[in-house]
């Protein structure tokens, strides 16, 4: 009988933890000569999550984000703790406009366009890379489709 209520005492603080979120689909892409390591957003769930919360995202790793519709799309950082660039993509993968996004605002950075795809990457990656609108971003083709 006594053992019961220990375990039960252990086990307290790992039902009351936030579950961890499963493994995203990782995705290879490149801009030019410039590899980048994407997760993917495919689904609603994801794209509603994105980078939130977390609080380092790696050299050349981001989050693309994959749209069922190519739609004017719109992207905020409520609950993000980094500094971060958002490229929106057309269908084919060409740069519409490139937006920088602040920590924790609610501020809407929209698409210049019809987008597809959303790619999110650290602070200012795009221009430290001289990658500007017009510009393609390669192996979009692979990315899984939208749910």
């Amino acid at each position: 009988m006594y053992r019961l209520p220990c375990f039960l005492i252990a086990l307290a603080p790992l039902l009351a933890s936030p579950p961890v979120s499963a493994q995203l689909a990782s995705i290879e892409l490149s801009a030019g000569f410039y590899r980048i390591e994407a997760e993917v957003a495919a689904d609603d769930a994801n794209r509603a999550q994105g980078l939130m919360n977390r609080r380092s995202l790696p050299a050349n790793h981001g989050m693309l984000f994959v749209f069922a519709q190519a739609t004017r799309h719109c992207m905020w950082m409520r609950n993000t703790y980094l500094p971060l660039s958002v490229a929106f993509l057309d269908q084919e993968g060409r740069i519409l406009n490139i937006e920088k996004m602040q920590p924790q605002t609610e501020d809407n950075h929209c698409a210049a366009g019809d987008a597809r795809y959303a790619l999110e990457m650290n602070l200012d990656w795009f221009a430290s890379k001289g990658i500007k609108p017009g510009t393609r971003i390669a192996g979009i083709d692979k990315s899984p489709r939208p749910k």
